[in-house]
Formats: structure tokens, C-alpha cells, sequence
């Protein structure tokens, strides 16, 4: 079984366009929530979402590889140029070499919405545009990514709600520990219009504490009364490490367990057996003690059940000994980017020894209190932590990354 390390990290996000001004805001504790009028105009209840720009491609792309490319897409462009560029990897090398791609993503709302518009005002579907297409299916990154950097290897798109982004790590993982791939480009990315929110804003999912955006999303908190929407994309560059070597490339980290498991009940309530069989796997897989994870980031969202749930699942298999805190009370929850931008965010940290703090949690409620949850920076070594995703219809994603020894 092939050694899996990380060569390569890049992200897009509401704290950050890439990982220097991320590290800066993740260190500070600086959140990236607004208030979207447009929201409010178009009939939301909550009009709260991470605030992220449009990235202009057009000095960097010609127009017929933009047209294919959605929102999301754009935000996965710009960090996997970022990531292939700190794993020293370019265009000639992805040209001559099987390198992979398997990125999570799980809507395309925009897209879809806007051609079918066009269609009822034209009563004509020539009139949607060549590129509508690419842009409307869920694989539209992989797609596009493939394209835009001749990629040959694996190449397909993980769908599993908000664990999409770490799936699409964990099965990178499991590829080129079987020595079935040397490199895999792995990555989530999140639509962060309006379109792609309102089925969720209809369930009454998302905070309403809208005069404070950003004191809105709680992870942990009393108070919290739900999450923040959020997106954008992160990739991390994986390759087996005999690759790695061989390429004289920097190591980052190495991915050590992946655990994975469905609670198998109602499809959009948690529970606490899924995940505990998550972390069980993951830390079973990784071949190291609880009492070796010096930080968890957690998939609390800021709901009340999900993170009453996973605290204690947490404390179940940790005990009070890591930090654990979600980066989500910064970022909001970038949905299906979340499960890979936090592996981003956890790296940032263990590279730079510091834990960003938790914001917004003045009242933990009695489970959270259980655990080691730090509200300001905390300077500290990072061996080894682990980053939960879980999804609706009970998807749960656990992974162990630890610093790379010899």
C-alpha cells in the first residue's frame, strides 16, 4: 500500500482569495458573513450568506474554455491554480502524466434555472447558449478542470450533500494507496447565489439574526438558532509518496484514515451512532492513538441538533483532550466545498502552529462544554488532526491528516 501525502493546498473562500489573506483571517478570527439584499428581494427569510467575489478569468482564460465554466467552477479554477502551483506541478507535467481529478459538488442551480428562463421568455432552446450545458451538470468542475488542464486521469464528481468535499479526498486517497493513481486533484466547490439557497432557506435551516451578520453563525453556542450559508472551492493536491519524492516535491501532510458511514434514519436529522463510526474508522484506519489528534475541525454548522449530536459523538471517542473548533463560525457553512476547504484550513494551521479560534461562543451549551473549544487563537503544535463532514440522507466523512515523517 502506497504512503499518501498532500504536495499542494489552494482556496477560494469568504475570509480569503487564497491561502495568505485565509491564514491571516483564520489566525484573527475575521468572519466573511453578509447580508445579501438581493436575498430579501427575491423572497428569503434570511438573507445572511459568506460573501464572496466573482473571480475575472478573461486575462486568464480564452472565452470558449469561460463559457463552460459556472460559478463554482470559477472558484475551483482559482484554487487549483493555487494548489498546482505550490506542488510545483504545471501544464507540461499535467500534460505528460496521468494525473486525476475528483472534486465534490452536489447542484448546479444557476445554471439550470437561468437556461430554462431564457426557454419560457424565447420558446426557443437555441437560444440558451452553447455553454449552458457544461455549466448545468453537477460534474460541470470536473469537466471543465479536466479540460482547462488536459488532465488524463480519473476524472469524476463526488456528490454527497456537505460531506461532498471530503469524499472527494477520502476516495483520492483510497485510489493512490492502491496504487491505482500517483496524483489526484481533490477538491469542493459551492455556488453562492441566491438560487442555489432557497430550498434550504424554506426549511427554516438558516439563522435569521440578520441586524449582526457576523455574529449570526454560533457553531457550539446556546444561542445559535441555525446556519450561515456559505461557498467557493478548495483543492488539495494528493500523490503517493514515492511520486512526491521521486518530483523533489515540499510535503504538507499525509493522509493517514479516511472513516466513512450512513446512520441509516431520517434524512435530514443527525444522530450520534453515524459519526461516532466515522471517527471509529478514520482513528482505526490511521493507525494512531485518540489521545495523538491535537485539533478537530468539526462540521458543526450551527444548528442546534447537529452540533449537540456531534459534541457528543466527539467526546465519545476524544474524551476533552483536542482542540476542536469549527471554522464554519467564521466562513458559514460552504456546503459542498466545506468538507475539503476545512482540510484546507486545518493545514494552514498545523503548518503555521496555531488553532483559529471558535467565534461567536460566549454561552456553550452542556455538551459543548465538554469540550476543549478555544475562543481565542491558541499557539500550539499540530501532529495530527482530523476534520468531520457530514451530510443530509446521514452521509458521514472523517479524515486523519498528520505532519509527514521520513
Amino acid at each position: 500500500m502506497n504512503r499518501v501525502v498532500i504536495t499542494g493546498f489552494g482556496v477560494y473562500s469568504c475570509i480569503g482569495k487564497n491561502t495568505d489573506e485565509v491564514t491571516k483571517s483564520l489566525y484573527d478570527g475575521v468572519s466573511g458573513i453578509g447580508l445579501d439584499k438581493k436575498r430579501k428581494e427575491y423572497g428569503y427569510r434570511s438573507g445572511l450568506t459568506g460573501m464572496v467575489d466573482r473571480p475575472d478569468l478573461k486575462k486568464q482564460l480564452k472565452r470558449r474554455q469561460r463559457i463552460g465554466l459556472g460559478e463554482q467552477g470559477e472558484y475551483a479554477y482559482m484554487a487549483t491554480l493555487e494548489a498546482l502551483l505550490h506542488a510545483r506541478i504545471d501544464l507540461d507535467f499535467l500534460d505528460n502524466n496521468e494525473v486525476g481529478i475528483l472534486y465534490g459538488n452536489d447542484s448546479c442551480a444557476k445554471a439550470v434555472i437561468e437556461a430554462n428562463d431564457v426557454v419560457r421568455e424565447k420558446r426557443d432552446t437555441a437560444m440558451v447558449g452553447s455553454g449552458s450545458i457544461f455549466q448545468s451538470m453537477n460534474s460541470t468542475v470536473t469537466m471543465n478542470l479536466s479540460t482547462i488542464f488536459k488532465l488524463k486521469g480519473i476524472n469524476f464528481t463526488i456528490s454527497g450533500a456537505c460531506a461532498s468535499g471530503s469524499h472527494s479526498i477520502g476516495m483520492g486517497y483510497l485510489l493512490i494507496k492502491q496504487g491505482l493513481q500517483k496524483q489526484v486533484i481533490c477538491g469542493g466547490a459551492q455556488e453562492v447565489n441566491f438560487y442555489a439557497m432557497g430550498s434550504f432557506d424554506a426549511i427554516g435551516a438558516f439563522s435569521t439574526r440578520e441586524m449582526e451578520p457576523q455574529l449570526a453563525s454560533r457553531p457550539f453556542d446556546r444561542d445559535r438558532d441555525g446556519l450561515v450559508p456559505s461557498g467557493g472551492a478548495a483543492t488539495v493536491i494528493l500523490e503517493s509518496l514515492e511520486s512526491a519524492k521521486k518530483r523533489g516535491a515540499k510535503i504538507y501532510g499525509e493522509v493517514i484514515g479516511y472513516g466513512f458511514s450512513s446512520n441509516g434514519g431520517h434524512i435530514s436529522k443527525p444522530d450520534v451512532d453515524g459519526p461516532v463510526r466515522s471517527l471509529s474508522m478514520a482513528l482505526e484506519q490511521s493507525n494512531i492513538q485518540a489521545s495523538e489528534v491535537d485539533y478537530i475541525n468539526a462540521h458543526a454548522t450551527s444548528t442546534p441538533l447537529g452540533d449537540q449530536n456531534e459534541a457528543r459523538a466527539i467526546h465519545e471517542v476524544f474524551g476533552s483532550k483536542p482542540f476542536v473548533t469549527s471554522t464554519k463560525s467564521m466562513t458559514g457553512h460552504e456546503c459542498w466545498m466545506a468538507g475539503a476547504s476545512e482540510i484546507v484550513y486545518s493545514l494552514i494551521m498545523m503548518k503555521n502552529s496555531f488553532v483559529a479560534p471558535n467565534i461567536n461562543l460566549e454561552n456553550p451549551d452542556e455538551d459543548s462544554r465538554k469540550l476543549n473549544i478555544p475562543t481565542k487563537p491558541k499557539e500550539t503544535e499540530i501532529n495530527a488532526f482530523l476534520s468531520n463532514s457530514f451530510g443530509f440522507g446521514g452521509t458521514n466523512s472523517s479524515l486523519v491528516i498528520r505532519k509527514y515523517y521520513p
